[in-house]
């Protein structure tokens, strides 16, 4: 069991009960921030500890980073370490069905070094399409001792992306819906549009019909097509806020394309200074 990208619902079946994995829900919704949760009560993955976007997996509190900004390393440890999870553990995150908030997850524990953590393909409604259990009892982990720092060089700074696109500098990369990166609409931040030089790849391409991630050929294929000969070190990830831009992360790493990077700011701290250049269109 060393799944750091993704893991089907019948892999993970046979693996409950080991006493190194740890599942996290992740179930979240934008417009009703209690959804998710209230979604766990009423039934989780067994043994699942539940994780919300906007108290554990960003920090509200810092002013102008975007709206979910990434929690401090230590804040985020510390919770890691109430959840029952070690630096050894296997962690699995899953959300209700296409992995866009257990992506968030996923990558927060890759910025500290953590190589033991895969997303449930399909999330709630595969394991429930599957025939697989539920449980409604909250459990009580086992404390643990979690320590580490991000690696400063899984992301960038808004100085440093700003830098990079005014010279031409590699490739960014927005996940959000196409309409949201033409400018037509914009439902959550100040401006509509996009970073001039971006490209769009809206995160939902990385996944079948079904609601699957597709296979590690053809989103290798895709990302080659997309990234026109860069190596994916040279590649800046971002979508509104530094939530569905780690689904792009994602799926270049199942895909073999590991050494992208992240901007967590991403449009919603871009386009709060109405200083920073916007683009429209395709």
């Amino acid at each position: 069991m060393n799944w750091n990208t993704l893991v089907s619902c019948d892999a993970l079946r046979s693996a409950l009960g080991r006493e190194d994995l740890v599942l996290v829900d992740c179930r979240f919704d934008l417009v009703d921030p209690g959804a998710g949760e209230r979604m766990y009560l009423s039934g989780h993955l067994p043994g699942a500890v539940y994780a919300h976007l906007e108290r554990d997996l960003s920090d509200a509190g810092k002013r102008g980073r975007g709206r979910h900004p990434l929690p401090d390393a230590a804040a985020l440890c510390a919770r890691l370490g109430r959840w029952g999870i070690a630096p050894g553990s296997q962690v699995v995150a899953y959300d209700s069905a296409d992995g866009a908030y257990a992506a968030r997850l996923w990558w927060l524990l890759r910025m500290l070094g953590h190589q033991r953590v895969a997303v449930l393909d399909g999330g709630v409604s595969a394991w429930l399409a599957g025939n697989h259990p539920l449980e409604h009892a909250v459990p009580r982990p086992r404390p643990q001792t979690y320590s580490a720092r991000y690696n400063v060089r899984s992301g960038v700074s808004i100085a440093v992306l700003a830098a990079r696109m005014a010279n031409g500098d590699g490739v960014l990369v927005d996940a959000r819906a196409p309409e949201r990166f033409r400018g037509e609409i914009e439902p959550l931040d100040r401006v509509a549009g996009h970073i001039p030089g971006a490209s769009n790849r809206h995160y939902a391409l990385n996944l079948e019909t079904g609601g699957r991630f597709k296979s590690p050929q053809r989103l290798r294929e895709e990302f080659d097509a997309l990234l026109g000969g860069h190596p994916p070190a040279d590649v800046v990830h971002m979508c509104g806020s530094g939530v569905t831009a780690c689904h792009n992360l994602l799926a270049m790493a199942h895909a073999g394309l590991d050494g992208a990077r992240l901007y967590a700011g991403s449009w919603s701290e871009w386009s709060a200074d109405p200083a920073r250049p916007v683009a429209r269109g395709g």
